[in-house]
């Protein structure tokens, strides 16, 4: 049986699993993944399916929180690994504030209880990790695979080395976390005006029938519009709070969305309050740290 849901002829994807919404692109000359699952039986099951197809050529990253590369272990040897420059340095980093090799594993005990078999220790993890052997900077690498192009469009903002994925012969752009589809946009340590840039960048994509985001339902391109207005509500809130004079506790207790932008994304409702807290405390940081630069 499918674990993917099919979006076009060639298009695959899987909007129900906790973490990101894996997917992958059938080519004349091979299959193009993007991102891949957290959860390890998952991941293992989708490479599967994906070769299923034919030979894995890319492995295409869309940025580097865990749950969009942390299956990229269970893909050892599969094609070329497809990252940013400004990914590729923070990859799976152990130095990271939150240890991602940790992180990844909560989800395993709950949501994939077979998994925990298929993990190795740290060290060994961390040995073999495919990551980036195609790094680019700038703002385009356009690739090719048989009779599809594949253009990764650098759309900075959730994190510093966010990628879009635009096939145009599939009318299809996945988005990775610029798009948070029908449920709690997580913000964190985001840059919201580069985010809000990266949206223009994919609303003027030509050809666009179909938007993968990297949570959520596939939904049309007019949803970066609904994308906008959660980021623009969220900063104008804090924005508000700091010109009142509220304190960063207050803020946070004050300014929330829980009521307002849909439930948390799969397996984890148990982190509304760590969502709707992390992205008030943040937004205030960064909204007074900006204010005592100008000298207020």
């Amino acid at each position: 049986m499918s674990m993917m849901e099919q979006v076009t002829p060639n298009v695959f994807t899987n909007t129900k699993l906790r973490g990101c919404n894996p997917s992958f692109v059938v080519t004349s000359a091979g299959v193009v993944v993007i991102d891949t699952p957290q959860l390890p039986t998952k991941a293992v099951a989708m490479r599967q399916e994906a070769e299923s197809h034919g030979p894995i050529r890319y492995l295409i990253n869309t940025e580097n929180h865990v749950d969009h590369i942390f299956g990229n272990h269970w893909f050892r040897g599969a094609g070329e690994v497809v990252n940013h420059k400004a990914l590729w340095d923070i990859f799976m980093d152990p130095k990271a504030a939150l240890d991602p090799f940790a992180y990844a594993l909560e989800a395993v005990p709950t949501d994939d209880p077979e998994g925990t078999a298929l993990i190795p220790n740290r060290d060994e993890y961390y040995a073999d990790l495919p990551r980036g052997t195609v790094v680019f900077t700038g703002d385009l690498l356009k690739l090719r695979a048989g009779d599809h192009t594949i253009d990764c469009h650098w759309t900075p903002g959730h994190t510093p080395g966010q990628l879009a994925v635009h096939v145009p012969e599939e009318r299809v752009v996945f988005t990775g976390d610029t798009i948070f589809s029908g449920c709690q946009t997580w913000l964190m340590t985001s840059n919201v005006d580069q985010w809000i840039e990266a949206l223009e960048r994919i609303r003027a994509l030509p050809d666009v029938d179909y938007l993968v985001p990297g949570h959520g339902p596939v939904v049309t391109l007019d949803y970066v519009n609904t994308q906008r207005q959660v980021l623009l509500q969220w900063k104008g809130a804090v924005a508000e709070a700091v010109a009142k004079g509220w304190s960063r506790e207050e803020t946070i207790e004050r300014v929330r969305f829980d009521d307002k932008f849909g439930p948390v994304d799969v397996g984890q409702g148990y982190m509304m309050d760590h969502i709707q807290n992390n992205n008030a405390g943040s937004l205030w940081d960064k909204l007074t740290a900006l204010n005592y630069a100008k000298g207020r």
